[in-house]
């Protein structure tokens, strides 16, 4: 059976909707393995959440805004220390862009970069490991 093109009626009336957490989690994702980002901060809540679950939230730290065509972010980070906060800032603004645009169509209007922290990188897993023996599974 052949597939019919769809009517231009039915693409002028219809809208395709994405939910904030969903932009929240491929940001979250575009963002994970950029170097020099040691970890997302979130807010008070999450980080008492994270004590009672055995997984991490990839959302965490990451406040979204969407609209039909457009969508804002503010992200928080744990930064590393000696890397280039600038150039962690612009590969966080390519990655993220890119994997949005390309998934949704959405434009990234802005992308606003909290560092509340910095950290080496063995601070950082002597921290986790202390928070991992404090974790209730």
């Amino acid at each position: 059976m052949a597939v019919q093109p769809l009517n231009a009626d039915l693409i002028k009336n219809s809208k395709l909707k994405f939910n904030e957490d969903v932009i929240a989690k491929i940001a979250g994702m575009a963002i994970r393995d950029i170097d020099g980002i040691l970890s997302m901060n979130g807010n008070v809540f999450d980080n008492i959440a994270d004590k009672i679950r055995s997984k991490e939230d990839i959302t965490k730290g990451i406040d979204v805004d969407v609209g039909e065509k457009q969508t804002a972010l503010d992200l928080e980070i744990i930064l590393e220390y000696g890397k280039d906060a600038h150039q962690v800032f612009e590969n966080i603004l390519h990655e993220v862009s890119s994997a949005i645009e390309s998934m949704t169509g959405l434009k990234v209007i802005e992308t606003n970069v909290y560092i509340s922290d910095v950290m080496t990188k063995k601070e950082w897993q002597q921290q986790n490991k202390n928070n991992d023996n404090n974790r209730v599974n």
